[in-house]
Parts: C-alpha cells; structure tokens; sequence
C-alpha cells in the first residue's frame, strides 16, 4: 500500500488531524489524531474543509473516508475556544462541517468510542456512517446552556424524526452504536475490531461502481430530501437520461450482456 500526502494548497502543519492518499485503492483518508479525545479545535474546522475540498478535487481518490486514532473518534469540540471565537468566526462553523455533504465523492465515517458534539455533527454530514459496540453519539451542547450549531440537531431531525431528535438534543443523551443502528442514523454496526475491515470492505465496494453514478445518486438525493415527490420524481429522471448517454453506462450494459466485470472510467 502506498501512502502519500495530498497535492492540495492545504497549510501545514494540520492542526489535529492529518490526510493520506493510497492511489491504488483511490481511496483518501482524513484522520482525526488528537488522541486520547481527538478535541476538534476551532482553527481545524477550516482546515478540514479544505482537506475535504482537496481530496474531492483529487483525480487520484474515488472514494473519502474519514476516521481517528484511538479509542475515540471525537468527544466535540474545545469548549473554551467557543468562548474566544468571534461572531462571525462562529457563523462559519457549519458551513465548514458540512463539507463532506458537498463533496462530489461518496464519504464514509468510522466511528468508534465517543462521538460527541462536532465529532458527531461531522459524521453525521458524511454519507456513510459505520458504529461499533463501543460507539457512543451524543449531542450534549444542552449541558452547556447551547445547543448544536453545526448541523447536527437538522440532520438528525431529518433521519430520526422530531420525537427522537428531542430525546437526544434536549436531554444530551447518549445512544450506543446498536441503538444507532435501529434507530436509523449509522448504516452499520460491528465488532469494535471488526471497524478497520468493514470500512475497507465498504470503501472497496463503493469504488466498484461507476463514478458519474455515484456522484449523480449522492447529489440527487441530497437535493431530493427537501423536494415534493413529483419534482423529486422529474429530477431523477432528468439525471436518468443524462446518464443514459455516458460511456459508463454502455459499458456497465455491454458487461452485463457479456457477463464479466465492468471497467467504468468515470465519464
């Protein structure tokens, strides 16, 4: 495996978390390493979005992941550094947050240990979220006199409904991983040694597909979630027919028709 920077403007050195390139998996990293709580602190917030900016603009990664060292992905942010920070700092705080929503690329978090506040927030922002039985996902700004401000009462809102978001947001409870699962909001749940694995798997499945399928699908039903039926309906297909006229998708018919494997370019 080889592992190399990305070829970004991002500035060093990365304040808590550093970023890796495997070309031969087409795979990008970004790797919270604070250890033992990994606390997000407010400088990194930018930084991040432009490694998630970087990598999406990388023609040698397919496929996001993000992820931590240690027993825990993140217990939130530096509370100190809220009171520090300037209005209009703080204004940018989701807008940073959600940037794995906005990459063109499919995005996975490993989420293990805590997962609390922008930790969570960020996760929740990515399109793929895989728990453990150690993960634990909390909102706890409420113990603070705050509330969440990077998302995560929206997004959570969105996929669990009102009834449990009140129950996490307002009482700052924690659901473990299985929870997680059931309730809705992580994709899978593992073994704890089992994180590393499932991650790969997932990774290596999804840069199986066809790259304009996949940007076309993430986008289309982040833009669908606020849509009527009928115009969501119209867009997908819209983004149906666009997608018929791609080599891709010639070759993906042309493979099943001859019964081997797809070799999808991206175009």
């Amino acid at each position: 495996m080889t592992i190399r920077p990305p070829e970004s403007p991002l500035e060093t050195p990365l304040d808590g978390f550093r970023v890796e390139v495997d070309a031969e998996r087409e795979r990008g990293d970004i790797v919270l390493d604070r250890p033992p709580l990994n606390v997000v602190e407010m400088p990194q917030r930018d930084q991040l979005r432009a490694a998630f900016e970087a990598l999406d603009a990388d023609t040698r990664v397919r496929i996001i992941v993000v992820r931590a060292e240690g027993e825990h992905f993140s217990s939130g942010g530096n509370i100190k550094g809220f009171l520090d920070a300037s209005p209009e700092h703080v204004s940018h705080l989701a807008w940073n947050i959600a940037a794995p929503a906005r990459c063109s690329k499919p995005v996975i978090a490993a989420n293990r240990g805590y997962c609390f506040g922008v930790g969570f927030e960020l996760s929740l922002a990515c399109d793929f979220r895989i728990a453990t039985d150690t993960t634990r996902y909390a909102l706890p700004e409420q113990r603070l006199g705050q509330i969440p401000g990077s998302g995560g009462s929206a997004r959570l809102q969105k996929m669990i409904g009102i009834t449990r978001t009140k129950d996490m947001v307002m009482r700052g409870k924690r659901i473990p991983g299985p929870q997680a699962l059931d309730w809705g909001f992580v994709t899978e749940c593992v073994a704890d040694a089992e994180l590393e694995r499932a991650t790969d798997a997932l990774a290596d499945e999804l840069r199986a597909f066809a790259p304009m399928a996949q940007r076309t699908a993430k986008r289309l039903i982040n833009d669908n979630e606020d849509a009527g039926l009928s115009v969501a309906i119209e867009m997908e297909g819209h983004c149906y027919s666009r997608l018929r006229t791609s080599d891709d998708f010639r070759e993906g018919v042309e493979a099943f028709h001859g019964k081997r494997k797809p070799d999808f370019q991206g175009r």
